[in-house]
């Protein structure tokens, strides 16, 4: 079945790598923001260790921020619709301030 045309001329070609393709485990995110930008640093915290390393950082738009909470949200929800609740864990304490207000996920 052929598109419209105006869906043709609206897609985008994503590319990805082989190397991205295999991904980057993180099992911490800090977030900060300024009026500006959100800075997700994904970060690999190992037990035991006093020290970890940014694996990822990402940065966004205050706009492209609240289009991924919404897009997580969503994902989350079809998620758990088929596998049940996520149990949430207690959070990880992290004695760092990296400047600016901080969240973690």
């Amino acid at each position: 079945m052929d598109q419209n045309p105006q869906a043709q001329q609206n897609q985008l070609n994503i590319e990805l790598t082989e190397e991205m393709a295999e991904g980057i485990y993180a099992n911490l995110a800090i977030i900060t923001h300024s009026n500006a930008e959100f800075v997700v640093d994904y970060i690999n915290v190992m037990p035991g260790s006093p020290k970890a390393k940014v694996k990822s950082r990402i940065i966004l738009t205050p706009q492209h921020a609240k289009r991924l909470l919404k897009a997580l949200a969503d994902n989350i929800k079809k998620f758990e619709q088929v596998h049940g609740m996520i149990k949430d864990v207690e959070p990880v304490s992290i004695p760092m301030q990296f400047g600016g207000p901080t969240a973690q996920a």
